[in-house]
């Protein structure tokens, strides 16, 4: 595995400082791009101010006399003249009225005849006025002797002429005062600039506080590791793994649940609406313990589930369900159990086998020859061992024969005695041996159970196998009954084969069995509690057959009938059939 070197700052971190740094360049530029509009705006307007001005000198008639007044003279006048002249005093008459940096007047060479600096009349201007001596209007911005100023330039005409040029009008605005009003207009724009600002590293921050509580605090790294990690842990293991955020959604359905519960992925649905067994979702019930684990039945097979909640420092992330396969161990467990019952009944007939073995001895060394005879024929007869059950010979397939007989020494050692019924007829060979055991034990250790909790002083069990032929395989009908109370009244007969269905959690009690804590309404075997019926009945109609209950029994006895029937767990019946009846034809 690939080992995570955490960066210098974190990715949160990172963002944050990224964010931060974009908000501020946008505020930058916003604030840029304002203030050359805004710049932009108050020059033009003094433009427009300064061309306006200039119209309304230009066409003063008496600036336009003696304008043409000089311009017909030769020469310039001196300074002097200039300067206490009409033009002098009408042109600061106009720009102390206006406010603007400069009013100036020339003649139709450009020579000033008015100038706010008395020293610069008489000499020619600063700035181009041929486009202004061509009978045109301009607005300037430019650098004159005062200094930058946003301004305009109109031709004086002759009196009486439009066409006539003698001088021109030149009016200015001074840029710095331009710049000062921009000051003035600017605070408005540095406040909106920082409002901005502020709201942006406001957000960043909230954005960085959503992102680590999104990502749990973990780098992108870390997360794409993970994300690795968990497909590969998931889909690796053989347990079952459906994780339930705490929105209550499935975020996680692995494989192996998939399986488990044949299902397809269910990843974004509801919980509550997910199509898995209600045991499951009871398990992330807020009152539910997290130690406690439960045995189910789904799809055949027998699973171990629990559930713990998933927490993240002080977050709740959700729940997460684990599922274990146990039908491989359970059928090991039947087994098993089947095996030691049945050396206990050999155990149990030791002693019985070997005062035989003393008795034919004992017949030997005193001559009793024939008498030894006749002994040893019994024992070919009936076999030198023998199972507590009645008419355990018409089971013809030998492990029917052992697993009924180790059931039955099972049963005397509680007092009921295991009986076949007179109906039984199996002449085949069983194929499915673990169904079968599994369906036929089950039935059985519930009738027993139902038997010994029953009020009747009898004590018994009937068991009725057919083996019923066909060509794709024989199926087997199995009947049990018992001696025990029955159902009680008013139970639902189908609520006997829902898993978990016990007199503890059930509506009453089945099939007699008694209040003690841990026994199964309907019968507690190898399976777990209450798993006995429900197992059956799955492992039954996996097969196309079926478990039901045929009488509900009475109070006194006798108890409840279950009859199971198994497709396709024999063989070779339908030969044996047909070799009877060949010689039944040949008879």
């Amino acid at each position: 595995m690939t080992r995570f070197v955490r960066p210098a700052f974190r990715f949160s971190t990172q963002t944050l400082l990224l964010q931060l740094g974009v908000v501020l360049l946008v505020v930058l530029l916003s604030g840029a791009v304002h203030a050359w509009l805004v710049y932009g705006r108050i020059g033009d307007e003094a433009e427009n101010q300064a061309l306006t001005l200039a119209r309304t000198v230009a066409s003063d008639p008496d600036i336009r006399s003696v304008v043409q007044a000089i311009s017909n003279e030769e020469g310039t006048p001196p300074a002097p003249i200039l300067a206490a002249g009409p033009l002098q005093a009408a042109a600061e008459a106009a720009r102390l009225r206006t406010g603007a940096f400069f009013v100036a007047i020339t003649d139709e060479t450009g020579l000033r005849l008015a100038h706010p600096d008395p020293a610069r009349l008489g000499e020619h201007v600063s700035t181009d006025p041929s486009v202004a001596l061509s009978g045109q209007e301009e607005t300037t911005r430019n650098t004159g002797t005062l200094g930058p100023s946003a301004g305009a330039k109109v031709p004086i005409y002759a009196p009486g002429s439009s066409t006539t040029v003698v001088g021109i009008v030149s009016v200015g605005y001074s840029m710095e005062s331009l710049g000062q009003s921009l000051a003035r207009d600017i605070v408005p724009i540095a406040l909106t600039a920082g409002g901005a600002m502020m709201a942006g590293v406001l957000g960043s921050f909230l954005l960085r506080r959503r992102l680590q509580r999104l990502t749990l605090g973990l780098e992108p790294e870390e997360i794409s590791m993970l994300v690795h990690d968990q497909v590969a842990v998931l889909q690796g293991v053989d347990d079952g793994v459906i994780g339930v955020s705490a929105d209550g959604r499935i975020s996680v359905f692995n494989a192996a649940a998939q399986r488990l519960l044949e299902q397809a992925d269910l990843s974004g649905t509801p919980w509550a609406d997910a199509p898995v067994p209600e045991q499951l979702k009871a398990l992330t019930r807020p009152d539910a313990a997290e130690a406690d684990a439960i045995e189910l039945v789904a799809g055949g097979r027998v699973l171990v589930a629990s559930a713990r909640k998933a927490l993240h420092r002080r977050e709740d992330l959700g729940w997460v369900v684990m599922l274990r396969d146990r039908t491989e161990l359970q059928q090991l467990t039947r087994q098993l159990d089947a095996v030691g019952t049945m050396s206990t009944a050999l155990r149990a007939q030791r002693h019985e086998f070997a005062n035989q073995l003393h008795t034919i001895a004992g017949l030997m060394s005193i001559g009793q020859h024939q008498q030894a005879r006749v002994y040893l024929a019994g024992l070919a007869a009936t076999g030198p061992l023998k199972f507590p059950v009645d008419q355990a010979e018409l089971l013809q397939d030998p492990y029917l024969q052992a697993f009924v007989g180790a059931k039955g020494v099972e049963a005397d050692e509680r007092g009921v005695t295991l009986r076949i019924g007179p109906e039984t007829l199996v002449r085949g060979q069983v194929t499915e041996p673990q169904d079968v055991t599994t369906v036929l034990g089950n039935l059985i250790d519930n009738a027993v159970n139902a038997a010994v909790a029953g009020s009747s002083p009898d004590r018994w069990v009937d068991v009725e196998v057919l083996d019923e032929a066909h060509d794709d395989g024989g199926t087997l009908h199995i009947v049990v009954a018992d001696s025990g109370d029955g159902l009680a009244p008013g139970t639902d007969q189908e609520a006997v084969f829902v898993e978990g269905f016990t007199t503890a959690t059930g509506p009453v009690a089945s099939e007699g069995v008694d209040s003690a804590p841990g026994r199964s309404a309907g019968g507690r075997t190898a399976s777990g509690q209450g798993l006995g019926l429900a197992l059956a009945r799955q492992l039954a109609r996996r097969r196309s057959g079926d478990v039901r209950l045929l009488e509900p029994g009475a109070q006194g006895g006798p108890g409840a009938v279950f009859m199971a029937s198994l497709p396709r767990t024999t063989a070779g019946a339908a030969a044996a059939i047909k070799d009877i009846a060949g010689k039944d034809n040949d008879a």
